[in-house]
């Protein structure tokens, strides 16, 4: 079984323009990224796949590899298959940009749900962890997820789900963590859906897998990461750098 890691990196990003190349711990943000990606062991190739010249520079000037993409896409899971298209691949793990603290047991539990699955049935796979802080759950750049009693996503958000009608009893709430990983024919199929409603409203790209009636295998993991959604989610990762 052959399996790769790309990192989709788009340069302009809405919330925090530019974040990918910012400075964490004197290396660009998308840098220590890939390196933490490549240092598990776990893939038998790691790139970058990215819209911008300057993050195509800057990973190949560290010795890494990275392909440019040739069209415009939605999301990222879009950018990758286009750069896996023509590659030999069973498995596509979709390692996201502005998660530096990824660690190599996560992604080692996500590559297991693949050589577990002698049947072949999942075709997709992510993480997420529990959310011990309400303002978390009340935060719109943490998104939520909810599963079923076989561990399979129900939905996606990024409001507070579910909603907790009676307090006494507290309800469990998990953050989808935006590591996936797909079986190669899975993310191609992908990438010729259009768009669709609750993905353009929420802006998830995991939401058009669940609007096409496709599964999506959830596995809990204790490690959250960091995720650099804001200038203060990056001054956060530089204290745990420091």
């Amino acid at each position: 079984m052959k399996i790769i890691a790309v990192i989709p990196a788009r340069y302009a990003s809405t919330r925090f323009p530019a974040k990918l190349m910012q400075d964490l711990g004197g290396m660009p943000v998308i840098t220590r990224t890939f390196f933490a990606a490549r240092e598990t062991g776990l893939f038998d190739e790691v790139f970058v796949a990215t819209d911008s010249t300057e993050i195509f520079d800057e990973i190949i000037s560290r010795g890494g590899k990275a392909f440019m993409s040739q069209r415009a896409h939605e999301s990222g899971s879009d950018r990758i298959a286009e750069a896996v298209a023509h590659l030999e691949a069973d498995i596509v793990v979709n390692v996201q940009g502005d998660e530096p603290f990824i660690d190599r047991e996560a992604l080692a539990q996500l590559v297991e749900v693949f050589r577990a699955d002698a049947e072949s049935i999942v075709d997709l796979a992510s993480l997420m962890c529990p959310i011990p802080d309400q303002e978390d759950v009340a935060n719109p750049n943490v998104v939520k997820v909810v599963t079923d009693a076989s561990g399979f996503a129900l939905y996606f958000s990024r409001s507070r789900i579910p909603y907790n009608r009676e307090p006494a009893r507290p309800a469990q709430y998990f953050r989808h963590i935006g590591v996936y990983a797909f079986r190669k024919r899975a993310i191609m199929e992908f990438s010729l859906m259009q768009p669709t409603p609750l993905e353009i409203a929420e802006k998830l790209e995991q939401l058009r897998y669940l609007e096409s009636g496709r599964r999506i295998k959830m596995v809990v993991t204790g490690h959250s990461g960091v995720g650099i959604d804001t200038p203060e989610d990056l001054e956060r990762a530089r204290m745990m750098i420091k």
